[in-house]
């Protein structure tokens, strides 16, 4: 089996089981999120912390803190933009208390104000990555979901010309894209559209589900249409040899698709 797969921590229960049952599965990597309980920030004192830095270095595991998209990295209102630093900073701070290895970014939404959000967005990942740099973390930059026409918010970025913005305008070492794939499919230049205009050298991890191309949701594979035959054929045949980040399902499909995806990795 390869060590080339990882998944979504549930939120619901401590982030120790989820890295005790990913050791047991045969998975190496880990997202999670530190925003409520029981893993929520203020519980990782000192002998938590402890803890999990031992836990990992037993299990050979490697984690990443994953922010909620919901707060707006674009945003720049007074007191509002302080704010969203702060927790941004105190998500980094987390995973250098507990020996993760990276922070997932996200650019924000707009509310039709797309230059002023764009340019705070963009600003804001670049400080990201500044501080985490200093700290030797990585941050994986994630591409956004598609929302309805006429919502009243969207996401940046969402598709190739916005995912631009950001990945031509940092230039750093610890700075890599986080394709997700399924975002991907729900804008008309599709999954294989990103590829095409990015290619797969500054990838840090490939974050997978399915979808019917629609809207966001996250279907197990096979149940949407994402061509993932075609998607594992055009990653690895471009040289992907990185990571594949879980997001759907019980631990049930987890490990079943995982054994699936590792035949497509094989051909």
């Amino acid at each position: 089996m390869s060590d080339r797969f990882g998944f979504d921590a549930p939120k619901n229960i401590p982030i120790e089981k989820s890295i005790a049952w990913g050791a047991q599965n045969g998975f190496k990597f880990i997202d999670f999120n530190a925003d409520n309980a029981p893993n929520d920030l203020a519980s990782f004192d000192k002998p938590r912390a402890s803890r999990i830095r031992s836990l990992l270095e037993d299990t050979g595991i490697q984690i990443g803190v994953h922010p909620v998209s919901a707060i707006n990295n674009a945003e720049y209102v007074p007191i509002m933009s302080e704010a969203v630093d702060d927790y941004l900073q105190a998500n980094l701070e987390l995973a250098d208390r507990i020996g993760a290895g990276w922070i997932v970014g996200h650019g924000g939404y707009h509310f039709g104000d797309t230059d002023k959000r764009q340019q705070a967005a963009v600003d804001r990942i670049k400080r990201l990555t500044d501080r985490a740099v200093k700290l030797g973390k990585m941050v994986y930059f994630e591409n956004h979901n598609k929302e309805p026409e006429h919502s009243e918010m969207h996401y940046i970025p969402h598709n190739v010309e916005e995912t631009r913005w950001f990945l031509d305008e940092i230039d750093a070492p610890h700075f890599k894209w986080a394709f997700n794939v399924a975002h991907g499919h729900l804008v008309p230049e599709g999954w294989a559209g990103f590829l095409d205009a990015f290619g797969t050298d500054n990838i840090g991890q490939v974050r997978v589900n399915d979808n019917s191309g629609d809207y966001e949701i996250h279907l197990v594979p096979g149940e949407g249409t994402i061509d993932f035959p075609a998607l594992f054929k055009a990653l690895e045949g471009g040289g992907y040899k990185g990571w594949y980040n879980l997001g759907f399902g019980d631990e049930a499909d987890k490990i079943r698709i995982r054994d699936w995806f590792e035949t497509l990795i094989e051909n």
